[in-house]
């Protein structure tokens, strides 16, 4: 479903500074439209805060009617891949939004090349040979201003001659960049003298070897939204300080209507991790299982985990938008997808941890039917049948020898009800030779079909259960947080993110599920009676069926903490 087909007030993000902004653009004539764009670097996948960024740009499209283009800013061909633009497409159409234009900053290295000739001959670029650790040592420092470079004031014919050398392969990388020329005194380190062009031998995804000197992003970024018509270039926060830079750049280089830089804080989630070389880092050591490994925070992992599109969307609309930085709580993010299964996911039985139940007096060969609907509030997701039989599964929780208190399950001399079936008491069970229990019998009431007491009396437990002859084995994988601390970078006094890894993020489950999920395709959800909301796994097949558990019936995050 496109963005354009969502109803305007479950897209539209709540009142936000950035939204006064523009309001105020438009009042005072600075602009007629509005126009965003969506800019990631294809080299990684789309994560939960590239979501948020999402939501923002196309959020703003559709509230102003205006133009969201979908830009790859693919300046660096060391690290980026098709494989990532493809990704990046799928996720931001499943999260259920659709771009007016695709663009790759590489459509531009032409008229970006043109811009850099053209500040060179306006006196403000030079070539510079100094390498990357003098070039760091004349910046100076927070406190020091920075120093010029000795090849700064080389004629703009050198300037010329040198990055026409440049760019015809006769420099190793590295030996020669080219920079801008504005001031190495100023207090914010982005304006001074910062590079715009270095030297690359590398094959690029899209322009092949065409090119051996490639645009830093600083330089792409602003001039690319200014050659799309940008009106209002949305990005995170740790882009403010570079904001006097992307308007230097728009003021030298372009004439007429320039976009306008507005900053948002991104989006922190504890528990998770987002920067994209850890990520790869993950995936490469097989830590994970690849980038949409349902424990990464990638939109592709959470959309194999089960997260409705419409849950993330709801997630980012309270959150917000403002200027702070905060963290926000997983279990935040949880609670919006719990939310949203609760009212869409159809409701089957699973039993995920074995136990056999044995109705002793029911009829040996004796098979009954029952048809049960798979939503209690949605009759129009139809019904389906459940074989009944002397023998069950059950979960082996609940059976207990010895009962705790207030437990309302079945020990010895307890009745409970069997879901939609019968209610049946507790008479005994079997041990194996290592003192488990392998079975529980039990006596069922023949009077108490779907679960009803004609004489009145309280049974105040309900199990669910399949039938041992008619079920389908399955594969569950049990999810849980990947690291066991709040913040899992690398920060002093907690150590490398491989460090705080949870050894128990996932644990493989062999179960049991009715015969109606037969059929189940990937990416179909489910909440499974009284143990939580899984989804259908992208590797499940007919003969191999897969569970992928989205989330606990009920918050037990902070529990854990």
């Amino acid at each position: 479903m496109a963005i354009d087909d969502i109803k305007e007030e479950e897209t539209a993000i709540a009142s936000n500074f950035i939204h006064e902004f523009i309001d105020e653009d438009l009042a005072q004539g600075v602009y007629s439209r509005v126009q965003t764009r969506f800019p990631p670097e294809p080299n990684g996948y789309l994560h939960i805060g590239h979501a948020k960024a999402i939501c923002i740009n196309f959020g703003v499209k559709n509230k102003y009617k205006g133009v969201c283009n979908l830009r790859f800013d693919d300046t660096n061909p060391t690290k980026e891949d098709t494989e990532y633009v493809e990704a990046i497409e799928e996720d931001i159409k499943w999260l259920g939004f659709d771009w007016d234009n695709v663009y790759f900053a590489s459509d531009y290295f032409d008229f970006l090349y043109e811009c850099a000739i053209k500040l060179i001959k306006k006196g403000l670029a030079y070539v510079d040979d100094l390498n990357a650790d003098e070039i760091r040592e004349y910046r100076g420092t927070l406190t020091q201003p920075g120093k010029n470079s000795p090849y700064r004031d080389r004629s703009i014919e050198e300037n010329l001659d040198l990055f026409a050398r440049m760019t015809d392969g006769e420099f190793q990388a590295g030996e020669k960049v080219l920079r801008a020329k504005i001031d190495m005194a100023s207090s914010n380190l982005n304006m001074r003298d910062p590079i715009i062009y270095r030297i690359m031998y590398a094959t690029h995804h899209r322009t092949g070897d065409k090119w051996c000197v490639y645009p830093m992003y600083d330089f792409a970024h602003p001039l690319s939204d200014a050659c799309e018509n940008v009106t209002h270039s949305l990005c995170s926060l740790e882009f403010e300080n570079h904001r006097p830079l992307y308007n230097w750049f728009v003021e030298q280089c372009i004439d007429g209507e320039k976009p306008r830089q507005i900053e948002f804080a991104r989006l922190n989630l504890n528990y998770t991790l987002t920067s994209k070389r850890k990520c790869l880092k993950l995936v490469e050591d097989g830590i994970v299982d690849g980038w949409n490994d349902p424990r990464m925070a990638t939109i592709s992992g959470m959309r194999r985990r089960g997260y409705p599109a419409e849950a993330i969307r709801d997630f980012c609309d309270k959150i917000g938008v403002s200027k702070a930085y905060s963290v926000i709580d997983f279990p935040m993010l949880e609670s919006c997808v719990r939310d949203n299964l609760n009212q869409n996911a159809p409701r089957a039985m699973a039993v995920i941890d074995p136990i056999k139940l044995i109705i002793d007096n029911y009829p040996q060969d004796k098979v009954e039917t029952l048809e049960v609907e798979y939503h209690p509030d949605h009759p129009e997701f139809g019904k389906r049948q459940i074989p009944f039989s002397r023998e069950l599964w059950i979960e082996r929780d609940d059976f207990m020898i010895e009962p705790i208190k207030k437990y309302r399950r079945l020990f010895v001399g307890n009745e409970v009800r069997l879901y939609k079936a019968y209610c049946v008491t507790c008479t005994g069970y079997d041990l194996d030779d290592k003192g488990e229990v392998v079975a529980v019998h039990a006596q069922y009431d023949p009077d108490t079909f779907g679960g009803d007491t004609p004489d009145g009396r309280k049974v105040r437990g309900t199990i669910h259960w399949l039938s041992t002859d008619h079920c389908i084995p399955a594969t569950v994988n049990l999810y849980d947080r990947l690291f066991n601390v709040e913040n899992p970078s690398d920060e002093e006094g907690v150590g490398s993110f491989e460090d705080n890894l949870n050894p128990e993020s996932l644990i493989k489950k062999s179960a049991y599920i009715e015969p109606a999920l037969a059929n189940t395709k990937p990416g179909d959800r489910f909440q499974f009676m009284r143990t939580g909301y899984f989804c259908t796994d992208t590797t499940s097949t007919a003969d191999n069926i897969v569970f992928n558990r989205t989330v606990a019936l009920r918050d037990s995050f902070n529990k854990k903490k």
